[in-house]
C-alpha cells in the first residue's frame, strides 16, 4: 500500500474551488469568516501537508514559505521572517518582519505541477509592531483599492497581456554568464505553432495550470517572436489581477522547468527580435457601471477615462521606471519594433504609449503597453490608479507629438528620483530605496547598451536567481 496519501484533486474540482473563493474575495466576504472557514478546512482535510504562503518583495521577486500545516494552524498570527535576507527589505539591524496571511487570497494547486498535498495563501508584509511595511507594495495597492471602493464606490478592473520566452535547458538565464546563449525552442512565428511542438504544449500545460486556479482564460497563443508566448484572461478586481501575475509567471517557469526548458520574462532577451510587454488594460467602474465608456464622447471613452490616461501620460517620464525597471527593459524601448516609447495615446498606432481598444459598454478600457513583463505588479497597478484617479493634470493638457519616454535605465532613474509625485506616491524612503535597488544593477552594466545583449543585465537582473553572483562582483 501507499505509504502517502497526499491531496491531489483533478482540474475541474480545482477550477470550481479556485472560482468560488475568487468571488468570495471579489464579494468582499468579511476576512475573519473567511480565515475562520480555510483554518476549519486545514485541520479537517487530513491528506494537506503544508500551506505555501508567499509574498513580493520591493522589486517584484516572488517569495515563498513553506508552513507545516499543523505549525500553520496554530502560529498563523505569529509568523516572522528575515527581512535583512531580503533585498530591498529591512536592515540587518532591523531584520525581523512579520508575515499576516490574506486568507482569501487561497489557492488549491495542480498536484502534478506543484506536488501533492500544498495549497497556497499570499501573505503581508508587516513591521514588528504589526503595521504595515512601507516596502510592500502589494498591501499599499489593497488598501488604496480598498479606500476608494469604500470612499467613492468604485472598482477598478485589470487585465494583463504577458508574453515571455521559452528557451532550450533548465536554467538558461542563470548560465548565460557562461554561455552568452539563450537558444529558442521554435521559429515560428504569430499564432502558428504545430499542435504537439514544444511550445504548443507548453502553452497548453500552463494554460490548464492557469483554468483551474480561476484566472477565466480567454485565449492563448505564440506570439510574433520565435519562441516567444501569450497566455491571455479575463479581468478582475486589481489586487487579485496583480496575484495572478505573480502566479502567471510562477506556473510558467515550473511546467518549462518541467519539461526540461526555461520561461523567461526578460524583456529583450534576442537581439533583432520583438521583445516581451506586459500590456496591461484598466477600466473603473462604479456600482457595476463601467465608468471608462462613453458612446458620444472620443474614441467612446467618458471624460473620466480621457483624464485617467491624461494623467498617466502627464507623468509618463516621472513613473518609467516603475513601468520598466531593468536594465533590460530599455533595450524593448525600441521604435524599430512596435516599442510603444511615445508618450501619447492612439486607438490605432502601437507605438503610442496607451492604445484605445475598441470597445462598448462592457469592455471600454485603455490599455497601457509600456510595461515590461519583469516590473513588480503591485508596484505598476497601484501607481497607475493612483495616479490615474488623483495625479496632477493641468487645464488643457495636450501630450506633446515628440515626446518620449526614456531610452536608458540611467535617465529613468533620475526623473523617478526627482519626482515630487513619486515622493509623494511611495514615500521619501521607498522611492530612494528603488532608485538605489535599479542603480546598482544598472552599476554592474554598460552603461551604452548598444546591439548586443550583455552578460550583466542578465547575469544581475531581479528575476533571475542567481544573485550569489551579486558578492563576486
Amino acid at each position: 500500500m501507499s505509504l502517502r496519501d497526499f491531496l491531489e484533486l483533478p482540474y475541474d474540482q480545482l477550477e470550481e474551488l479556485n472560482l468560488a473563493a475568487k468571488a468570495q474575495r471579489l464579494n468582499r466576504t468579511p476576512p475573519d469568516q473567511i480565515r475562520e472557514a480555510r483554518l476549519r478546512y486545514l485541520a479537517d482535510e487530513k491528506r494537506i501537508k503544508a500551506v505555501t504562503v508567499c509574498f513580493s518583495d520591493l522589486e517584484g521577486r516572488l517569495h515563498m514559505l513553506d508552513y507545516d500545516k499543523k505549525f500553520l494552524i496554530r502560529s498563523s498570527d505569529n509568523l516572522t521572517f528575515d527581512g535583512s535576507s531580503v533585498r530591498g527589505f529591512s536592515r540587518q539591524a532591523e531584520s525581523d518582519l512579520r508575515l499576516a496571511v490574506d486568507w482569501p487570497a487561497f489557492y488549491w494547486l495542480p498536484a502534478d505541477i506543484f506536488g501533492p498535498g500544498k495549497v497556497l495563501v499570499f501573505g503581508e508584509v508587516r513591521q514588528q509592531d504589526g503595521t504595515p511595511y512601507a516596502a510592500d507594495m502589494r498591501s499599499r495597492l489593497k488598501a488604496f483599492a480598498e479606500k476608494r471602493f469604500q470612499e467613492d464606490g468604485i472598482t477598478a478592473s485589470v487585465a494583463p497581456e504577458i508574453e515571455g520566452f521559452l528557451f532550450q535547458g533548465r536554467n538558461s538565464e542563470q548560465a548565460f554568464v557562461d554561455t552568452r546563449l539563450l537558444e529558442p525552442i521554435s521559429t515560428g512565428g504569430y499564432y502558428h505553432a504545430l499542435p504537439g511542438d514544444a511550445l504548443r504544449l507548453f502553452i497548453d500545460a500552463a494554460a490548464e495550470a492557469q483554468r483551474a486556479l480561476g484566472f477565466e482564460n480567454e485565449k492563448d497563443h505564440p506570439e510574433v517572436a520565435p519562441s516567444q508566448f501569450e497566455m491571455n484572461y479575463s479581468h478582475t478586481e486589481a489586487t487579485i489581477a496583480a496575484d495572478q501575475i505573480m502566479l502567471y509567471k510562477l506556473i510558467c517557469r515550473q511546467v518549462a522547468d518541467r519539461m526540461g526548458m526555461t520561461a523567461s520574462f526578460l524583456p529583450k532577451p534576442i537581439t533583432g527580435v520583438n521583445g516581451s510587454g506586459m500590456h496591461t488594460n484598466i477600466s473603473i467602474a462604479r456600482d457595476g457601471v463601467n465608468t471608462f465608456y462613453d458612446a458620444a464622447g472620443r474614441e467612446s471613452l467618458s471624460a473620466a477615462a480621457w483624464d485617467f490616461l491624461h494623467r498617466v501620460l502627464y507623468s509618463a517620464k516621472d513613473i518609467c521606471l516603475v513601468l520598466n525597471s531593468s536594465v533590460n527593459a530599455y533595450r524593448r524601448l525600441d521604435p524599430h519594433y512596435e516599442a510603444p516609447n511615445q508618450i501619447r495615446a492612439s486607438p490605432i498606432d502601437r507605438g503610442s504609449m496607451i492604445r484605445i481598444p475598441l470597445g462598448n459598454a462592457r469592455s471600454a478600457r485603455i490599455e497601457v503597453r509600456s510595461i515590461a513583463p519583469d516590473a513588480n505588479p503591485y508596484l505598476v497597478i497601484y501607481t497607475l490608479l493612483k495616479v490615474g484617479l488623483e495625479g496632477p493634470l493641468p487645464d488643457g493638457f495636450v501630450p506633446p507629438e515628440d515626446a518620449f519616454l526614456p531610452d536608458n535605465i540611467y535617465d529613468a532613474i533620475a526623473h523617478f528620483q526627482g519626482s515630487a509625485l513619486v515622493e509623494n506616491l511611495l514615500g521619501t524612503e521607498i522611492q530612494q530605496k528603488f532608485a538605489q535597488l535599479k542603480l546598482d544593477s544598472a552599476e554592474r552594466c554598460p552603461r551604452l547598451l548598444g546591439s548586443v545583449i550583455k552578460r550583466s543585465e542578465v547575469q544581475f537582473h531581479h528575476e533571475v536567481t542567481n544573485q550569489s553572483l551579486w558578492n563576486l562582483f
